[in-house]
This record gives C-alpha cells, structure tokens and sequence, in this order.
C-alpha cells in the first residue's frame, strides 16, 4: 500500500518547484526594475549635475566676459589717450610749422616788395646813365670836331702832322717816365736794401737770443771712477786677459796708469766709448770680471744704448714739436746724440736749427711746422754717413723719401749746401738757421772733426776686406786693431791682411807718425759637462 505521507509528497513537489520558479522569475523582474529605476536616478542626478556645470561654466564665462570688455575698454582708454597725446603733439607741430611757413611767405613778400622798389630804383637809375651817357657822347663829338680845328691849326703852324707830333710828344713822356721810374727804383732798392738788412739783423739776433742752447765739444775720453787701485788689477785680469777681452769686445782703448781710483777710455767713437763706459762700471759693481762676463754685459749694455737712441730721438722731435715722423726716422735722429759735427753735438745742432728756423718762419709768416720739420732733419744723413754710400745731402734726400716725408721737408733737405736752387722760403730760412748754429763763437772745432774723420777712415779702410768681423781704431789712430773671422781667414792670410791694410793706408791717407796694424784671429772651442 502506498502511504499517505508519500502520496501527499508527490503531490506537493510540483506546487513547490512552481512556486520557487514563480519567485525566482518575480525577483528577477523585480532586480530589473529596481536596476532600471537607479539607472534612471543616475541620469537623473547626472543631468543634474551636468546643468549645474554648465550653469556654473556659464556663470564663469560671463564673468570673463566681463572682464574681458572691462580689459579692453581700458585698452581702448589707454590708446585713445595715447592717440590723443600724438594728435596733439602733431598738432602743435603742424601749427608751428604752419607759423613758419606763414613767417616765411610774409619775409619773402617783404623781399619781392624791396627787389621792386630796388628794380624801379635801378629802372631810373639806368635811364639816369642813358641820359649821361647821350650828354657825354654828345660832349665827345663837340671835343672831337674842336681838337680836329686845334690840330689842323697846329699841322698848319708848326708844318707836323699830328702823327708825328704824337711820336714826339709819346717819346718825351716816355724819357721822363724812365728817368723817373729809375730815379724811384734805385730809391726804393736802397731803402730797401738798408731795411731788409735792418730787418734781417733783427730776426737774426732775436732768433739767437730765444734759442741760446749750451754746445759743447765733445771729447774723445771718458775717465771711470773705481773704488780703489785694487781694482786696476782684476780689470787687467791675468797675463792681461780681461783687459785684452774688453778692448776687443768694446773696440776702446783702456788707460790703466796710475792715475788713483780711475781709468781712462779712449775712442773716437762715441758710441762705443759710452757703451764701454756703462760696461765697465757695470763690471765693477758686478765684481766678476772674466771674457765670459764681459761679453755678456757689452751685449746687455749694447741692447740698452740702442733703447737711449730710440727714447733720445723722441724726446728730441716731442721737444722741437714736430710729431708723425717715422719711427725709423725717429730713430736714426737719436743717433744723432752721439755724433758730433766739428766738435758740435749733432743732436743739439739740429734742434737749434729747428728753434732757429721755426722762429723766422713765424715772423716771416711762412710755413712754421715745414720749417721745423726741415730743420730736425736737415742733417739726419750724419747718423748713416759711414754705413751708408753717398754724399752728405744725397743720404738725408734718400732716408726722407724712403720714408714719405713731404716733398717741401725734403727739398729743404736737399737745399741747405746749395745743392739746388731754393725753391721756397722755408727752405732759405732752413738754410740760414743751419748757418746761424754752426757759425756761433764756439760751437765748432774744426781740427777735432778732422781727427775724427781720419779715425773713421782708418776702420772703413779695415772693413772693406772680406773676413774682416769688426775694427777699432785706438790709441789716437796710432793703431789699427782689426777681428778677422777664423772660419775665413787664416794665420797665413792674417799675415798677408796685415801687409796689404798697411800699404793701403800708406796710399789713401795722411797721418803724422805711424799706424800699428793688428789683425787678431782667435778660435774659441766650448763643450757643456752633463
């Protein structure tokens, strides 16, 4: 039998299984009508919050807006301010040019109204001459028919026709007119003759006494103080070494006797007499004296002389005043300071002259800086003389051109020993300051400058041998010392050097006594200990 319960069982279940199908299909639908209905709230509450942004963008813009407008009516201000600023100050501008312009046309009224005052005036004016001149024209024919009547009466009295009274009467005139013209030209030459030299003699003596240089003769010694006889000997050095050393590098002649507490340094040069002087005082203050150490000062003291001359020759043309001169120039007018012209400082000589010359060129009226300039470098040649061939103007005109001095400056280089026809004024007065300076009481020597050039010509003589590195003439031009180079001279050679310098001194020159002639050959060899 079948139970009840089991019956009752089976019966249900089906109920059951509907229902739990019916409830899960109803929270089913449920889920979706809830997901919908907080989907819906969701676009809802962003439609909200999307019209409260927009509503808040909206707001922002029109405050931007606003401001924005605020921005750019205050630009808009600005530059209308600025534009009216502009407009006004154009205005005025415009409105005084307008003035001007309105003065201007009324000046030239004023002026068109007097050029026709002053054009009516020059009408009557013109009529007035017209007038006169008809009057005059009619004058001249009643002058004419009466010196026609007047001159038939004369031919007919004096029995001449009127050409030939006017021959006579031209020739008369013309006697009187040239024995009066002679008459008052050899009145006017005498006069002035007599205020040309009056003048002349003022210029002269007022130009000496503004320019009243100091000249002195140079000598041909140079003493140097030691600090005691002791000394004497270290210069002279063993068997004579550094004493020999000295003389070769220096080209002097030392005079060691016994004379307390000095040498003498004898040379005619004075260049290399000054060179040797600041050597050997520099050797004893050094206190080392060898051949070693005197070379190396003579170099040293060499390199600083050369620096003198530079600085002498720009102090020299800074103290004439004449300035752009070639720095060769400059130098070569500083060797001037050690070359001497009849005992007379080359230097000092061309300075005055450039005092002297610039000074007639002011009371002349001509050119005053030509004439300085002329005159500093009137004898520039001097300190190229024995380096250079050529004469003595020659030398000068070359150096100036070579470097582009100004043809005025060199013809009065060329024209100051009448080498050429003066061909201006300050040339002339270059001339005469050149003669006022050499011409002075004392300023030249004449037998120092033949000494001199009889030394030079001892060591241009030396030199003129190949081989021959240097030369000194010492001992007052008793003796020749002569430095052949031992890589192109012999001793055999030196011997034969010696021979032929003598008998060519014999020929070309005149001397009192005898000339020694040396000819030193000397080989040195070196080697450094490492």
């Amino acid at each position: 039998m079948i139970n009840i319960g089991t019956l009752m069982f089976f019966s249900a279940a089906p109920l059951a299984i509907g229902v739990g199908i019916g409830a899960l299909a109803l929270g089913a639908v449920l889920g979706i009508v809830v997901k919908k209905a907080l989907e819906k709230r969701q676009i809802e509450n962003s439609k909200l919050q999307a019209a409260k942004i927009i509503e808040q963008a909206e707001t922002e813009a029109k405050t931007l807006k606003k401001e924005a407008i605020l921005e750019a009516k205050e630009e808009i201000q600005t530059l209308k301010e600025t534009a009216d600023k502009e407009i006004f100050t154009r205005r005025t501008e415009l409105q005084k040019t307008e003035d001007r312009l309105l003065q201007r046309e009324q000046h030239l009224d004023n002026k068109e109204q007097n050029l026709d005052k002053k054009s009516e005036q020059l009408e009557q004016q013109k009529q007035s001459v017209q007038d006169i001149k008809q009057n005059l024209q009619k004058e001249i024919e009643l002058q004419k028919e009466e010196r026609a009547k007047i001159v038939l009466e004369l031919e007919r009295v004096a029995k001449i026709t009127s050409e030939e009274a006017k021959q006579i009467l031209m020739t008369s005139l013309t006697d009187e007119a040239r024995k009066s013209a002679f008459k008052e030209i050899k009145r006017i030459e005498e006069e002035t003759k007599e205020k040309a030299d009056q003048i002349a003699q003022n210029l002269v003596s007022m130009a000496i006494q503004k320019c009243a240089t100091d000249v002195t003769s140079e000598a041909t010694v140079s003493v140097v103080a030691i600090p005691n006889d002791e000394m004497k000997g270290r210069i002279i050095g063993r068997e004579g070494r550094n004493i020999r050393s000295i003389e070769n590098a220096m080209g002097v002649d030392l005079i060691v006797d016994d004379t307390p507490e000095a040498i003498t340094i004898s040379c005619f040069d004075p260049v290399r007499r000054e060179i040797a002087r600041l050597s050997l005082e520099k050797l004893i203050m050094d206190g080392r004296i060898h051949p070693t150490r005197i070379e190396e000062i003579v170099n040293k003291v060499t390199k600083d002389v050369e620096h003198t001359i530079k600085q002498a020759g720009e102090n020299a043309s800074e103290e004439a005043g004449v300035f752009g001169l070639h720095p060769e120039l400059v130098k070569t007018l500083g060797k001037l300071k050690y070359r001497t012209s009849y005992g007379q400082n080359c230097l000092k000589h061309s300075l005055e002259t450039a005092y002297i010359a610039g000074m007639l060129a002011s009371e002349l009226g001509a050119d005053v800086k030509v004439a300085k300039r002329g005159g500093l470098l009137h004898d520039i040649d001097k300190a190229l003389d024995h380096e250079v061939e050529g004469t003595h103007v020659s030398i000068g005109v070359e150096l100036a051109k070579k470097y582009k001095e100004n043809q005025a400056v060199v013809h009065c280089i060329e024209a100051h020993h009448f080498g050429v026809e003066f061909a201006s004024v300050e040339a002339v007065l270059v001339q005469v300051a050149d003669s006022i300076s050499s011409s002075r009481p004392g300023a030249r020597r004449e037998t120092l400058e033949n000494y001199v050039k009889r030394l030079q010509k001892l060591e241009e003589i030396s030199n003129s041998y190949t081989g021959v590195e240097k030369s000194f003439a010492i001992q007052a031009g008793r003796e020749i010392r002569i430095l052949v180079k031992p890589t192109e001279i012999t001793d055999e050679e030196a011997h034969f050097l010696a021979e032929d310098i003598a008998k060519r001194i014999e020929n070309e020159m005149e001397y009192p006594g005898q000339i020694k002639v040396n000819v030193i050959r000397e080989t040195r060899f070196s080697a450094t200990a490492k």
